[in-house]
């Protein structure tokens, strides 16, 4: 690669972090005063009691369960997907894989915050954790908080080392082009990095041994929070389905909210450069698999329910396919199968446009069928005398509202202050490969090894 070639991927890619415009201002603040909204709103449930939202008997699941399973599946977007393109060593991965990984961390900490909104007294959320006390008293591990304790911070851990590491060297290049308060901070956050090959040679292992442990770590994730529902005698969850089935939504999902996050990059920081539609299409046929492998999914669940002919599970399949919960349900089934199918099975409308529609379906249609899993089961156990209905409150609505505007606010904030695209991976993928005799040698901090 050329100096001015080197230069041109620097100056575009850090123009975001050294120019601002009243455009960041504003959107900030937008974003900022509904966060605000949300938790005074919860500031507000917490004073006044869970009286203030629609979960009562037999409904003790409602919303905010069903974001805290969205928000985890969402989070299935980055480290995973990441993990594999860089072990197959996909060369189209290299402006994709920090957006991706970003998404992780920040969908984690959101999601893991709706069990804490979930308690009654969330100030005493510290007891899910495995301390000595004087008392000896320990978590009960045979409760579904706990396991998600264990996996949620596990996988946010891995995640956040995954996300940090190959942005060490961005670092470094962010100190070397600013100065006073900046430059100390990005000093800071550079830990030394003088690009030596020996430094290189040490980041290179850890990202590979990262990329082959999180992969795991990521499939049990989602696996054990679908334990939450498969380990409780409940009509449709009592199902050994549900770890396979959890999976591929919380994957099929993540794409979903990829692509979003890209084409939302593209277009607002100007990087049309470097996301290109051969980026968007091989997202969009990912996401057209793994539209198919949930609708198979969807349908093995419904076809055993309707063959068992259970009388409480064949009740919820009815209430939700011709009941009370049909539209929903319908709405579903058109927004992650035949809306995707549509688009994305078709080459000449399988462009950008048509894989942000696709996906913004997609999303809605996951959220949906999270609801319709958590909702109408509780509402028709086994006994019809304890059925009853659910309906939101405005309580829960705002709090739902404001997790949506919290996950663009952090993204935004991040893209603010770290390069969106790793600079040194996308001159990696430039870069021609050097003599020999050259590999030893120390070299600029702008100047990358292959």
């Amino acid at each position: 690669m050329s100096d001015a070639a080197a230069r041109k991927i620097s100056d575009d890619l850090l123009r975001p972090l050294l120019r601002t415009s009243w455009r960041f201002y504003a959107l900030v603040a937008f974003l900022g005063a509904i966060v605000a909204a949300g938790l005074a709103t919860w500031m507000y449930q917490v004073w006044m009691g869970f009286g203030m939202t629609g979960i009562n008997m037999p409904v003790y699941w409602a919303f905010y369960i069903t974001n805290f399973v969205f928000w985890i599946g969402i989070s299935h977007a980055g480290t995973l997907i990441s993990a594999i393109l860089r072990l197959v060593n996909a060369g189209w991965r290299r402006p994709v894989t920090r957006c991706a990984e970003v998404i992780t961390a920040f969908a984690l900490m959101i999601g893991a915050m709706f069990p804490i909104i979930h308690l009654g007294r969330p100030w005493l959320f510290f007891w899910l954790m495995p301390y000595p006390s004087n008392r000896m008293i320990w978590p009960n591990f045979r409760s579904p908080l706990v396991w998600d304790f264990f996996a949620i911070s596990t996988y946010l851990t891995g995640s956040v080392l995954f996300l940090v590491l190959p942005m060490i060297p961005d670092f470094a290049l962010v100190r070397d082009r600013t100065t006073g308060l900046r430059r100390k901070a990005y000093g800071v956050l550079a830990l030394g990095w003088r690009g030596t090959p020996k430094q290189w040679h040490r980041l290179e292992s850890a990202m590979q041994i990262m990329a082959i442990a999180i992969i795991p770590v990521a499939v049990s994730v989602h696996t054990i929070v679908s334990f939450d529902f498969s380990m409780a005698p409940v009509p449709m969850w009592h199902s050994t389905m549900f770890g396979p089935y959890f999976v591929a939504g919380a994957i099929f999902s993540g794409i979903a909210g990829l692509i979003i996050a890209m084409a939302a990059l593209r277009r607002f920081l100007h990087l049309e450069e470097y996301f290109h539609p051969v980026h968007f299409q091989n997202l969009g046929k990912l996401l057209l698999m793994m539209s198919l492998l949930w609708t198979y999914f969807v349908f093995a669940e419904r076809l055993t329910v309707w063959y068992g002919n259970e009388s409480a599970e064949v009740q919820v399949l009815r209430v939700t396919q011709k009941g009370t919960f049909a539209p929903l349900y319908w709405t579903m089934v058109v927004c992650n199968f035949v809306v995707p199918f549509t688009i994305l099975s078709l080459r000449r409308l399988r462009t950008i446009t048509g894989c942000v529609i696709a996906s913004f379906c997609v999303c809605v249609g996951m959220w949906l069928e999270r609801f319709l899993i958590v909702v109408p089961s509780l509402g028709h156990k086994y006994l019809p005398y304890t059925w009853g209905t659910y309906r939101p409150r405005p309580v829960e609505i705002m709090i739902t509202i404001s997790t949506f505007a919290a996950m663009v606010l952090l993204y935004t904030l991040f893209a603010k202050f770290v390069p969106i695209i790793s600079v040194w991976e996308l001159k990696v993928g430039e870069h021609a490969v050097r003599e020999p005799q050259l590999q030893h040698a120390e070299h600029a901090i702008g100047e990358v090894r292959p």
